[in-house]
């Protein structure tokens, strides 16, 4: 089968489109990929040098997401419509909903990663007041929701907030994003450390949780110190002793840190999924998270939780976990197993190649 999947290279969205692509060229599908966002570095295409027959086509185009994005969302749109054919694909696979709407005959699976609303329902209370550019944007998600065959999405709780807040999908399905066990090492000795990887300015990650003076343990924070774009906008104030901040790390760095860390922390009040928690749960940390639905949903009693929001909690439980090292070893323990059970990279593009078979089939088409 030849699938073209569009994807980002912004965030977690291209280590999943890195796992996609490399299992189903490796079961004998043929892929076209095109990345959005921006042009990726070196160190995120260096896994392409293994997949040969992988056509790639990266572009510069802004992301639906992005304000004064239109235009870009027009070009693209062409762009990908000349695409589809040259190539003629027996399936497309969108991580974007802007492109669900494309007039083709050939079936059209959009994928939901996160969307603006649900994230600021998450981080305000609220939804985001409606301005010209919100209208916009859900007028893009419903009419890409409307145009597409089969919507997918990363967890239970994301397919439920698509209905909440756009259009109902007639076709859906449930597909946990995957990562290969093997990348990681569950094997090595633990440090004494905490680790948590999220931007430093996001709302939604809220790292901040862990820079609270009741935190004692030594923490390591991966991710960008400032949103993209203002970087002058002057540095993060001084911090504990006790933090670091690392900064982005590539793959492999990230991969030693998860190695070395005995807990992560997952402090997200918004969080789909969650690839960051999964590889650290490949890595046989023990798991400290909030206490939010979609964690509860994917990780049940593998994970510790903390109560909402709540850094005073979450400085108790990471003591907790320090002061008694069998129970940490066991809550490690329990996530490797259920990451594996239920995680895993292959699982993942079993269940996609089942989605466009039958998105593919006759009768679908008929």
């Amino acid at each position: 089968m030849h699938v073209l999947i569009t994807s980002d290279t912004v965030g977690g969205v291209w280590t999943y489109t890195q796992e996609l692509v490399t299992g189903l060229i490796h079961a004998g599908h043929r892929i076209t990929l095109v990345s959005f966002g921006k042009l990726p570095a070196p160190h995120q295409t260096a896994w392409m040098q293994t997949l040969p027959g992988l056509d790639y086509r990266p572009t510069e185009y802004r992301l639906e997401w992005m304000e004064v994005a239109e235009q870009d969302i027009d070009e693209s749109k062409r762009n990908l419509e000349l695409l589809i054919r040259e190539v003629q694909p027996d399936v497309l696979h969108f991580s974007q909903y802007c492109y669900g709407d494309i007039a083709t005959s050939i079936p059209k699976i959009v994928v939901a990663h996160s969307d603006i609303v649900s994230w600021w329902v998450a981080v305000h209370g609220k939804e985001p007041d409606d301005t010209p550019w919100m209208r916009r944007y859900r007028n893009i998600v419903n009419s890409g929701l409307q145009g597409a065959d089969v919507v997918v999405a990363p967890s239970q709780w994301m397919l439920d907030t698509i209905p909440k807040y756009y259009f109902r999908p007639a076709a859906t399905a449930v597909i946990h994003n995957g990562r290969t066990p093997a990348l990681f090492d569950p094997e090595a000795p633990k440090d004494g450390f905490v680790l948590s990887v999220g931007r430093l300015w996001d709302e939604a990650k809220q790292v901040s949780l862990l820079l609270e003076p009741q935190q004692q343990a030594r923490i390591c924070i991966v991710g960008w110190k400032q949103e993209p774009g203002r970087e002058g906008a002057g540095n993060p104030a001084r911090l504990p002793e006790n933090i670091e901040l690392a900064g982005p790390k590539s793959q492999a760095e990230l991969r030693a840190l998860y190695s070395m860390a005995a807990i992560y922390a997952a402090t997200s009040r918004y969080e789909p999924f969650g690839l960051s928690l999964l590889e650290a749960a490949l890595s046989r940390c023990a798991l400290v998270v909030n206490d939010n639905p979609v964690f509860h949903e994917l990780w049940g009693d593998a994970a510790v939780y903390f109560i909402k929001d709540d850094a005073g909690d979450l400085a108790r439980v990471i003591a907790e976990l320090r002061e008694n090292t069998d129970l940490r070893c066991d809550y490690g323990a329990r996530a490797y197993q259920k990451a594996c059970a239920k995680f895993a990279a292959a699982q993942m593009v079993q269940q996609y190649e089942l989605t466009y078979a039958d998105a593919a089939s006759p009768a679908r088409v008929v």
